[in-house]
């Protein structure tokens, strides 16, 4: 908590410099903000607007009579729990390696991910349960200013799903993106939604049904996009190899230091945004001890200048044309 405090007064002032210009963000407001400070304004700004449209839904479906309308309003109260946990992680994987997480904690915000895509996948179930066991029974078909909440609802909706993945793409946070797609589910939800009452109002109280079949259908929509989300959140905590152009990168910079004959061996591993480095770097064999620790350093130094999302580089230094102990085979 008392990290978000610190950082608070840096929120809310850079609400008055918001403003969308043809579905655009004026550029000017990123010039100075942080990592943190974008996944965090990102967030409340997504947790303000779900509590104003998921009271609004609440409300409008209650009193028009819309059972689809109800469900999206409840995935909108389960956006706005999931952002709590996205705020937390953003939080919690920007403080500092301690005695107790030497690596860090980086690898809060793939937690926070796919917690978020869990959420998606239990919203997504919950509709579909309530909407058969409401399929079958009669009920009347709801009002027509329903659809004005919808169009709302939409519209803002897509804005913020636009804007949320921006922030999350811009600063690489799993969690973030993970966010932003609550909010096009959100819209998915909701379009379904209209299209099922648009049916139940034009067909009468016959095609009733269609209130909930579109919930039905925006939920399987909502089911995919929460187990296309959890897969990568997953891969990041297990230590998944990242992209191999990554990879390739790092080899290459390494290659270039002075004294480094080959890089026999580099695996490297993604937390949050962040890459830890381990590798084997062959030297000539009838090289001082002191040079090799200092091409080490070299190597680590001009890596982590070069790629400032690597946040630690450990070299092994191995005698060239020695075949490694243990057996071990190049990556």
């Amino acid at each position: 908590m008392d990290v978000f405090i610190d950082r608070a007064d840096c929120i809310y002032p850079w609400l008055s410099d918001f403003r969308f210009d043809s579905w655009h963000l004026n550029p000017d407001i990123f010039a100075v903000a942080t990592r943190l400070q974008r996944g965090l304004r990102a967030t409340f700004l997504g947790m303000a607007f779900n509590v104003v449209l998921a009271c609004l839904k609440l409300a409008a479906g209650i009193l028009g009579r819309s059972h689809a309308l109800v469900a999206d309003a409840v995935e909108s109260f389960a956006d706005i729990f999931n952002s709590i946990i996205v705020w937390r992680g953003i939080v919690v994987a920007d403080a500092p390696p301690d005695e107790e997480h030497p690596y860090g904690h980086s690898k809060a915000e793939p937690l926070a991910a796919a917690f978020g895509a869990v959420m998606l996948l239990a919203a997504a179930s919950w509709i579909i349960v309530k909407a058969v066991i409401q399929l079958p029974q009669p009920h009347e078909s709801p009002r027509w200013f329903t659809l004005v909440v919808l169009t709302i609802v939409i519209v803002t909706k897509e804005i913020l799903f636009r804007f949320v993945m921006h922030e999350g793409k811009a600063t690489d946070n799993v969690a973030v993106r993970t966010d932003a797609w609550h909010h096009r589910a959100d819209a998915i939800t909701s379009l379904g939604a209209f299209i099922g009452i648009s049916i139940a109002l034009v067909g009468g109280p016959n095609y009733s049904w269609a209130d909930d079949a579109a919930a039905i259908f925006a939920a399987l929509i909502i089911g995919w996009n929460g187990w296309h989300l959890l897969r990568p959140a997953m891969n990041e905590l297990m230590d998944s190899a990242p992209d191999p152009e990554v990879i390739r990168r790092i080899r290459e910079i390494a290659s270039g230091v002075g004294g480094v004959a080959s890089v026999e061996k580099c695996v490297v591993r993604k937390a949050g945004h962040l890459f830890f480095v381990e590798m084997h770097v062959e030297v000539d064999p009838q090289m001082t001890v002191l040079r090799s620790h200092e091409i080490a350093h070299d190597v680590k130094d001009r890596i982590r200048a070069q790629m400032p999302n690597v946040s630690d580089v450990l070299v092994h230094i191995e005698p060239l044309g020695i075949a490694a102990r243990g057996g071990e085979s190049k990556k």
